[in-house]
């Protein structure tokens, strides 16, 4: 739902509710001055990635240039710099003062961005925005350990199931053992971002992801999973993924199921052609108990810097670069899936953007933002490692899996 600001309230009420009291740390005259025409002249800064400021898909460009108009009360100066969703936290936190006054960033980044104290928390209306506009899972992508609100998500970032409809049917894409039986199966089983798919009933820092106390809770039954993959990873069907060898096997017929996200869409749609296929992940059996595969699952989202000269346009505008129609743009411009769920409407023919959101909506747990998470990445690649080098076996499964455990720091559910 696009918020109205000037329509729905008054404008000073508006800016006192983008920004709650305890997030105006900065000046709120920021570095303006008001005008006889009682604008006022302000700068704010921005980083954005390279391809959402690129001459043919400058969407960031043109949303500034919206928010311009919205808001006539301002004359803008702008200042763009790229810095990538990925590499947020770290530039951030460097040296907040000297940040982005508006940043974009990956949601699994706000534990360090909340420690370096470089995320402004969202006021009122805009954590109705995102509210309203949002489901749980992403509503909790962007809440801290304090239950506020600290970003505005855009697009949801996770991984599903791409599949060649001429080798399997609808119907038996939704059980990965059968898919195995009649088709050529490629995962990235060393890849710490994927493994987790596997581990049914993994809960990482309780169900919002922002528990600390609660830690790595690892399946009771994960002992008996481990033994499971050995016999996937030994199954003549089903190839390791290294990153770039899946969607290579796509392209030249050797696979016919891939485990990617909507940055594979183009290049697997192209591949498959009129077969081109994409779902939410499936179930599997172990020791005759039906298994949920569930992905990683998180948000980018866009924030803004309590260290700004003028925290009050720059909350404004963060807020304003996730509204519904500037999520609208984002996806005609660059094929950005929105998560607003009002714009459904607008990803009907998307075959890849409706399996991303049913994934997110069914097959999915939060990828928890907090800094212990730091313990999973290694543990997780080294245990995947393990498994396609084929050093796990059935008679070490047990033990390995405990290894595993005993390195992230975890725990095994009771």
């Amino acid at each position: 739902m696009k918020i109205d600001w000037k329509k729905a309230i008054g404008l000073t009420a508006a800016v006192a509710m983008l920004v709650p009291l305890a997030a105006c740390g900065g000046s709120s005259d920021g570095d303006g001055k008001s005008g006889a025409s009682g604008t006022e002249d302000i700068t704010l800064s921005v980083w954005a990635p390279q391809e959402d400021q690129a001459k043919d898909t400058n969407w960031l460009g043109q949303v500034e240039e919206n928010f311009a108009k919205d808001h006539p009360e301002y004359n803008i100066t702008w200042k763009n710099d790229v810095v990538s969703e990925g590499d947020a936290s770290k530039q951030v936190s460097t040296d907040p003062s000297a940040a982005a006054d508006v940043y974009m960033f990956a949601s699994d980044q706000l534990g360090v961005l909340m420690d370096a104290k470089a995320i402004g928390q969202l006021g009122t209306d805009a954590e109705k925005q995102v509210k309203e506009q949002n489901g749980d899972l992403e509503v909790d992508s962007v809440t801290g350990t304090d239950g506020k609100l600290y970003g505005v998500p855009y697009t949801d970032n996770t991984w599903f199931m791409y599949y060649n409809k001429s080798k399997i049917t609808e119907d038996e894409a939704k059980d990965f053992d059968t898919i195995l039986s009649k088709a050529k199966v490629t995962f990235p089983l060393q890849n710490s971002w994927y493994i987790n798919g596997f581990y049914d009933g993994l809960s990482l820092f309780g169900e919002k992801g922002n528990d600390a106390d609660a830690g790595m809770v690892f399946p009771k039954d994960g002992a008996d999973i481990t033994s499971y993959l050995v016999d996937v990873v030994a199954n003549p069907n089903f190839s390791n993924d290294d990153g770039a060898s899946g969607l290579a096997a796509i392209k030249d017929g050797s696979a016919d199921v891939l485990f990617s996200g909507t940055w594979s869409a183009a290049d697997v749609k192209e591949a498959l052609g009129d077969d081109y296929a994409a779902t939410q992940l499936p179930t599997f059996t172990v020791n005759g108990e039906k298994k949920q595969m569930k992905s990683f699952a998180a948000t980018k989202a866009v924030a803004y810097n309590p260290n700004a000269k003028n925290t009050k346009a720059a909350a404004q505008f963060a807020a304003y670069l996730g509204n519904t129609d500037s999520q609208k743009l984002h996806y005609e411009m660059r094929q950005i899936p929105p998560s607003d769920t009002s714009l459904s409407d607008l990803t009907t023919d998307d075959i890849a953007a409706k399996a991303q959101a049913d994934t997110m909506a069914n097959t999915a747990i939060l990828q928890s933002g907090l800094a212990g998470m730091n313990d999973w990445w290694t543990p997780a690649e080294t245990f995947g490692k393990a498994l396609v080098n084929k050093e796990i076996t059935k008679d070490n499964a047990a033990a390995k899996y405990q290894d595993w455990i005993d390195q992230t720091k975890g725990t095994i559910a009771e």
